[in-house]
């Protein structure tokens, strides 16, 4: 019997489980929830949501892209990238601006209040270490697998 009270139907040695704790993917669902959660409290200081934070993250590192080029590192298609970085720019962190070379191309640029954002969201990394209870090593290893996962599943469609 299980927690519930139901029977475990223990698969065969052939069978794959169907039990949710089994689940890998229900592991990765309940942990990305727990992190978001965590990162919201922080978030809120700076009157950012997570994806916004993510698009920050990448613009702190590179200072202007290419919207095409913005999607493709954090994964995100313009339909969904858009509505962020028009949001980013009411709050006065970024500009938008049409490149002179191509018209079609839009280029994405911090503001000075945007990089000056920098500075002072120095203590979300070291929040969201702490709170996630592994060493540097472990964190490393972490983020190992989960690379090599996507890469995997990616691969895999």
């Amino acid at each position: 019997m299980n927690e519930t009270g139901a029977k475990d139907p223990t698969p065969g040695e052939d069978e794959v489980s169907l039990l949710l704790d089994d689940q890998m993917c229900f592991a990765l669902y309940a942990a990305q929830r727990a992190l978001t959660n965590r990162y919201r409290p922080l978030l809120e200081e700076f009157n950012l949501t997570y994806p916004q934070y993510l698009v920050m993250l990448v613009l702190w590192e590179h200072s202007a892209l290419p919207i095409r080029t913005l999607g493709k590192l954090l994964q995100l298609d313009y339909g969904t990238l858009t509505p962020l970085l028009k949001r980013l720019q009411t709050h006065g962190l970024v500009r938008h601006e049409r490149q002179a070379s191509d018209e079609r191309s839009v280029l994405i640029s911090l503001t000075e209040q945007g990089a000056e954002l920098r500075e002072r969201a120095r203590v979300i990394p070291a929040a969201i270490g702490q709170a996630a209870g592994l060493t540097p090593s472990e964190v490393g290893q972490v983020k190992s697998l989960l690379e090599h996962l996507t890469e995997s599943v990616t691969a895999s469609q």
